[in-house]
């Protein structure tokens, strides 16, 4: 299967919403990282405060070379979100995903379905601005 994805952004909720599904090669990677620029592009809160939500349960194991090129984006300070949400399955992959989140920390996580991955991103919201804002 051959890779597809999906970013939309919702900039009143500061939130970035990715699907991603298949096996991502290099050239999709390269297409998935402008379709990621454009995206952020739309936000109007102010640098690395924006929430992100990526569903992976159409994701494949993917070689190494594209965990190298996605553990490269993670780390991108430029684009770092405030909270980082995956929904994935109980599958290969998210043990591939979660050794790929081991220098991340405590603002990303991984959740079985998308209700989840929203209830702690905006819980996460609220909390981060009242510290904010006091």
């Amino acid at each position: 299967m051959s890779a597809t994805f999906s970013i939309d952004t919702e900039p009143e909720l500061d939130l970035v919403r990715i699907t991603m599904a298949g096996l991502f090669t290099s050239e999709d990677i390269k297409a998935f990282y402008e379709a990621r620029d454009a995206a952020h592009a739309r936000l109007t809160c102010r640098r690395n405060w924006h929430l992100t939500i990526n569903d992976l349960r159409g994701m494949k194991i993917q070689p190494q070379e594209s965990v190298v090129r996605f553990q490269q984006m993670l780390g991108a300070p430029e684009y770092r979100s405030r909270r980082l949400a995956f929904v994935i399955g109980r599958t290969l992959a998210r043990s591939q995903l979660q050794r790929a989140l081991s220098e991340r920390g405590p603002d990303t996580r991984c959740f079985d379905s998308v209700a989840e991955a929203e209830a702690w991103l905006f819980q996460g919201a609220i909390m981060g601005s009242l510290r904010a804002a006091g």
